[in-house]
């Protein structure tokens, strides 16, 4: 067990004869009693700094403990952020391409249609200038038979020149 400034207050040394001077023994021993009870009054405060040290250490280990989760945490979020933002994008070009592909087979219809509905004009074209070919044909020998001459030459009735 440690003295205390008290013990070696206490202290008592026997008497001899030829024996040291009593006033420098209890000089020296103040002198000791000083320094013990400032290297105990020292070794007390070193004790309080270490453990407000600690307490400050703890407290920041905690922070730092916090730190890391809530890091852990926002990249987790920014993860599943990217993910669903991917995943987003990828439904919004898969929309597009089914958009894409329906306008494209709506037009190919619509252009089928055209081109079928022209075949059908160029028919009925044709056909109808084969028609107005033969009428104007048949109007023309028509006009080249011999009675029309006929009927030139004689005067009309009720016209008098």
């Amino acid at each position: 067990m440690p003295l205390t400034p008290l013990d070696i207050h206490n202290k008592e040394f026997g008497r001899r004869l030829r024996g040291y001077d009593e006033d420098q023994v209890n000089e020296f021993l103040d002198q000791i009693i000083k320094d013990y009870e400032a290297m105990i009054r020292e070794n007390k405060e070193l004790q309080n700094q270490v453990a407000a040290t600690q307490d400050k250490l703890g407290h920041f280990s905690n922070i730092e403990e916090t730190l890391s989760k809530t890091i852990i945490v926002a990249q987790e979020a920014a993860d599943e952020l990217r993910g669903n933002a991917k995943k987003e994008a990828q439904l919004i070009v898969k929309e597009a391409e089914k958009n894409a592909d329906r306008i494209i087979n709506d037009a190919l219809s619509k252009s089928r249609k055209v081109a079928l509905e022209v075949e059908e004009l160029k028919k009925q074209a044709t056909i109808y200038r084969a028609r107005f070919r033969a009428l104007i044909e048949t109007q023309m020998e028509l006009l080249t038979q011999d009675g029309w001459e006929s009927l030139d030459s004689r005067e009309p009735r009720g016209i008098e020149a």
